[in-house]
């Protein structure tokens, strides 16, 4: 088969469209997929650079989402047959023509979705549904702050928080990205190049729950945006991975921080993947097939132009996602 292989750790020109092996058949318990497109993702980024090598076992490929059509189905499987149109939440691999995962980190295709387009659902909606619902419950009437909320992970956290009855305030870094985030429903729009999100979260009483991409670089501030009972839930590092944290405020508010990874999460049991897929199915799936909630795609790249992809997506342009398509199904 045919995927995006890397000439050693660099810039976006490492990257290849070249010949690789297939992988084995599916074991029990498992699919292999047919892949239509992958979801390009921020650690895709930094596993090009050399910085996030893939969990043991996993697929040196790039790519943690993917959607397509199941080819084969490995033993013991019994809610999937091939021809099913699937997306899928991967350990890697899903930079290629065809991927095996696990059963239970797959997801049906809701029959009015494009079949690529869903494959910039799996990573943003089990980070968003785990930290804003599972842990943080989010619920209405409370408000949340999301940092870069032009991005997959703010674009959907928009949807679901509004899916929710909550109040929503972004920040972004331009006019374009804060008037889409207000066209999904944002209703607090913070450009961070021109305003203090601390100060304007505090005309408001402060954040009930903040989702933050930024890590270091905002851990205090955050503190300072929280709501009394206010949760951080801290997801990325883009602004580092140390910092320095006020107790004295935290407890004063009485607040909490949480932080997260989802691909380094077990593939079964307590806070495992095939739990949060599962919940996704129960409780999110509904409102994609109803259309209340959308993917947000910014571009579309084929896979000989996955170092395109990747320029576009650490770029100020996108907003949402950013998809490479790997064939045509």
């Amino acid at each position: 088969m045919r995927a995006v292989t890397l000439d050693g750790f660099g810039g976006p020109e490492v990257m290849r469209w070249a010949e690789v092996p297939d992988p084995p058949p599916p074991g029990p318990g498992e699919v292999a997929i047919d892949v239509t497109a992958a979801g390009v993702n921020r650690a895709d980024l930094l596993q090009r650079q050399g910085n996030y090598p893939p969990p043991p076992g996993a697929s040196e490929l790039l790519g943690l989402e993917c959607s397509g059509v199941i080819a084969e189905v490995g033993a013991g499987v019994q809610d999937w047959r091939p021809g099913d149109r699937v997306c899928a939440l991967l350990s890697g691999g899903g930079y290629a023509e065809r991927v095996v995962a696990p059963a239970t980190q797959v997801l049906p295709i809701p029959q009015a979705l494009d079949t690529a387009a869903a494959a910039a659902l799996p990573e943003v909606a089990a980070t968003v549904w785990s930290n804003l619902v599972v842990r943080a419950g989010l619920h209405a009437g409370q408000l949340l702050l999301i940092h870069g909320g032009g991005s997959g992970i703010g674009t959907h956290a928009i949807q679901v928080a509004v899916s929710r009855g909550a109040r929503v305030a972004v920040t972004a870094g331009s006019a374009g990205k804060l008037d889409r985030c207000k066209q999904l429903g944002a209703n607090i729009l913070i450009n961070y190049r021109e305003e203090d999100f601390v100060a304007v979260l505090g005309e408001f009483g402060g954040a009930d729950v903040i989702l933050d991409n930024m890590g270091a670089a905002y851990l205090g501030r955050n503190i300072e945006a929280l709501a009394p009972d206010g949760q951080l839930c801290v997801i990325g590092m883009q602004g580092g991975v140390k910092g320095e944290l006020n107790i004295a405020t935290l407890v004063g508010k009485r607040g909490t921080v949480h932080a997260t990874n989802l691909r380094r999460r077990p593939a079964t049991g307590r806070s495992s993947k095939a739990e949060i897929i599962a919940e996704l199915r129960r409780h999110l799936w509904p409102l994609i097939a109803d259309g209340t909630i959308a993917p947000v795609v910014s571009a579309e790249l084929p896979a000989t132009e996955a170092p395109e992809a990747h320029r576009l997506l650490d770029s100020a342009e996108t907003v949402g996602k950013v998809l490479l398509r790997i064939r045509d199904n």
